[in-house]
């Protein structure tokens, strides 16, 4: 089955976690080389890989005789900036022993929330790929605040794996995949091979577990899973403590859990609404509203708002709730919240008579305006 899944894959974006490249101790050397050379046998194969390595913090927390992980942000912040030219020394030190070169991109939320500069990181990455140079890819924690943080690298992964147009996400963790149960706490936990579609009942099964040296416990990965997929892009979550599992990945061995692509995906732009844009307020929509985004798909128009929240101008983006305040579609709105608490609840003609000037009809236009995952599900049934 996986020759078939991975015969098309040309582009692949690899996420490193921490939990598998470094120990209580530190950086685990010899783990970062076996890992590098696999990647570099994918190079010789053609093949394009963009690699996105947690393990900063792990690094750099030693030399600040820090015991377990960082409690403060500052702690969190000196280490990162320590061991993140130790990580990325290792990594230019065995591709560069197979002929290879690398280079360090480091983003914040902001690089990717802002349109302008999310396509340069994209024509960055991609040119680095076209001179079959490698990006190892990491969230610039050296400067990063809590309010514009990815959460964490698998977000990240899934992220940068649209950005690049990626055919596939390979998550290593420390775990081989995802199973029915917690394994480390039920003998008879099974491993799940296959995921079809990402719901709120398998996110729920990935529980809230986190390493003593990562940020991600299964949950995020299923999320990052999920939104790969929303972009045409599977995902496969295996053990990268294995010996050589990049090697038997790319052997379609059958490892770890595969998470299957969405069959209707967003657009690369619909995607960066969703997941990159950080949104600046909420939108509270009417039943008519609501139904008329969801199971229509029209564009938000005045008449459907009846309650506005937060701080946000023209062009930023904004959430979708529903009277009970649940979120179903985010968008990029065309007035701002001024503008809107004068226009809420009239009828398109009226905008021009309140405001004195019309910018168009709707407040969010279709093309700019994505349902929240699962919503619409949970709304059918």
């Amino acid at each position: 089955m996986r020759n078939a899944l991975f015969a098309h894959v040309k582009r692949v974006v690899i996420k490193i976690g921490s939990g598998v490249i470094s120990n209580a101790a530190g950086l685990e050397n010899d783990r970062v080389a076996s890992i590098s050379e696999d990647i570099c046998r994918l190079l010789k194969c053609g093949l394009e890989v963009v690699v996105v390595s947690s393990g900063a913090v792990a690094a750099g927390k030693g030399s600040l005789g820090i015991v377990g992980r960082p409690q403060t942000i500052p702690q969190k912040q000196a280490a990162a900036a320590i061991g993140q030219t130790r990580i990325m020394r290792e990594y230019r030190e065995t591709f560069q022993a197979h002929d290879y070169n690398v280079a360090q991109v480091l983003l914040t939320r902001d690089d990717l929330s802002n349109r302008r500069r999310y396509l340069n990181a994209r024509n960055t990455v991609m040119t680095l790929l076209e001179y079959g140079v490698t990006p190892i890819v990491n969230e610039n924690d050296t400067v990063v605040v809590e309010e514009i943080r990815f959460g964490d690298n698998d977000n990240l992964s899934a992220l940068v794996a649209s950005l690049v147009e990626a055919d596939l996400l390979v998550i290593l963790s420390d775990v081989d995949g995802f199973y029915d149960r917690d394994p480390s706490a039920d003998p008879l936990a099974r491993l799940i091979p296959l995921v079809e579609r990402v719901t709120p009942e398998i996110e729920a099964m990935g529980g809230d577990s986190h390493g003593v040296l990562g940020t991600g416990g299964m949950r995020s990965k299923l999320k990052a899973a999920k939104r790969a997929a929303l972009s045409g892009i599977g995902t496969l979550i295996v053990n990268g403590r294995t010996p050589h599992i990049v090697t038997r990945v790319f052997a379609c061995e059958e490892v770890g859990t595969y998470v299957l692509p969405a069959q209707c995906k967003l657009t690369a732009k619909k995607h960066w609404i969703a997941f990159s844009k950080k949104p600046r307020g909420k939108l509270l929509i009417d039943a008519g509203g609501k139904r008329a985004v969801l199971y229509r798909g029209k564009s938000l128009l005045p008449s459907g708002i009846i309650g506005v929240d937060g701080g946000f101008e023209r062009g930023d983006a904004v959430r979708l709730c529903d009277q009970e305040g649940k979120e179903f579609a985010r968008g990029i709105t065309s007035y701002s919240l001024a503008e809107i608490l004068r226009i809420m609840g009239k009828q398109c003609s009226q905008i021009e008579q309140v405001l004195g000037y019309k910018y168009r009809d709707e407040v969010i236009c279709r093309d700019d305006l994505v349902v929240t995952a699962d919503q619409e599900e949970e709304d059918r049934q």
